[in-house]
């Protein structure tokens, strides 16, 4: 988890902290959209080979060189970082690392967690994710209007080492490990796993957006900086929780995780129509509840689906959830662009409205994949 923690919190925190770094490097809402896309862009390119590279090398080498990486990424924002295609840039990195390390995680958590214990296992993996939201969220009052917003990636860069040195290493040399990887199967009918990957990346479209733009949105509100980074904070919190009840319950299930998940993609969805609804008449009244409902719930089931994924694809999870979060960052990259683009044409309101319409596709979406799925079970394929 604090590997995780880590590698996404480049991408969060210059969502948290994107008021601050506006007024420092000057851009837009469609630069801070480009921005964030990049990171989710270079993501979505490295998540395949970094699954069947972690399949090849071991998932806690994986782990080891992503929390590096992410280290050099968060410094060089810190330090060097001067306008925001250079900021664009070393979020490319970034998402190259986060990439790397969530493939990595998922399987070092089927491989090393037994199988009673996986759903809480990912879900308390997956609550990384709000963490960091978290940490950038309470970073706003605490770090940038304090000692200045570069504090805030010096220390998360120490985070990132320090995560680094928790690791234990490999149990395998890594001949070892590739010759045991080259005796699991490694083909897996791959259409199921596509439209998966559609349904998550329609989802989050909405849910990039809502990491990127809910600290600014909330400031054009009427809410306070310090108070939107402690409403960032209350929503993360959320969805910390959410996403550790979600995964316990899961190992207390049989089957049916993927109709859950679009369960909570329709309860997300509603948020979103309230965060919309707020943002037109310029009520936190209404804002507030909706952010922290969109974020902990339509964005909990991050976990629980990575375990549905890995339950269902035991002999190449990395390579799996892989083609699954290729779809997952293709969504993050369209996201904020597309967002970035309504607010400056037609307002927030209209941008949380179609954020709210993209999830509630991306269930219906969901469900067909589930079905497939079953399908490929039913008739005994791998």
């Amino acid at each position: 988890m604090a590997v995780a923690t880590a590698i996404t919190l480049p991408t969060f925190l210059v969502g948290t902290l994107a008021v601050e770094i506006r007024a420092s490097l000057h851009f837009d809402p469609i630069d801070l959209g480009i921005v964030v896309g990049c990171s989710y862009a270079a993501s979505a390119v490295f998540a395949i080979p970094s699954g069947n590279l972690a399949e090849q090398f071991s998932g806690l080498r994986m782990l080891r060189y992503s929390a590096l990486v992410s280290a050099v990424a968060l410094m060089l924002i810190a330090t060097l970082v001067q306008s925001w295609p250079e900021l664009a840039a070393a979020l490319v990195i970034a998402g190259a690392a986060s990439s790397a390390g969530q493939t990595a995680a998922n399987l070092f958590l089927s491989r090393r967690i037994e199988a009673g214990h996986q759903g809480l296992a990912f879900g308390i993996k997956q609550a990384s994710v709000p963490l960091a939201s978290l940490l950038g969220g309470v970073s706003v009052p605490v770090v940038a209007l304090t000692v200045g917003w570069r504090w805030a990636f010096v220390i998360s860069a120490v985070i990132a080492v320090i995560s680094f040195l928790l690791l234990p290493h490999p149990r395998l040399s890594m001949a070892a490990h590739r010759a045991a990887a080259a005796a699991r199967p490694r083909h897996e009918p791959t259409l199921p796993l596509v439209a998966l990957a559609l349904g998550f990346g329609l989802t989050q479209t909405a849910c990039s957006s809502l990491g990127a733009f809910l600290v600014i949105s909330a400031v054009a509100e009427g809410i306070g900086v310090a108070q939107a980074g402690l409403v960032a904070a209350m929503a993360s919190a959320g969805a910390i929780a959410v996403r550790v009840l979600v995964g316990f319950l899961a190992d207390r299930r049989q089957g049916r995780h993927l109709v859950f998940v679009v369960v909570m993609m329709v309860i997300g969805a509603a948020g979103f129509s309230f965060m919309a609804w707020g943002s037109a008449v310029r009520s936190p009244v209404l804002f507030v509840p909706g952010a922290v409902v969109a974020f902990a719930v339509g964005w909990g089931w991050n976990g629980l689906f990575n375990f549905a994924v890995v339950r269902t694809h035991p002999y190449g999870p990395a390579r799996a959830t892989g083609i699954t979060q290729t779809g997952g960052r293709l969504g993050s990259v369209v996201g904020p662009l597309v967002f970035g683009l309504l607010v400056v044409h037609g307002g927030y309101s209209g941008a949380w409205a179609v954020a709210g319409g993209e999830m509630l596709l991306g269930a219906g979406v969901m469900l067909v994949a589930r079905r497939l799925l079953v399908r490929r079970i039913a008739a005994g394929q791998p």
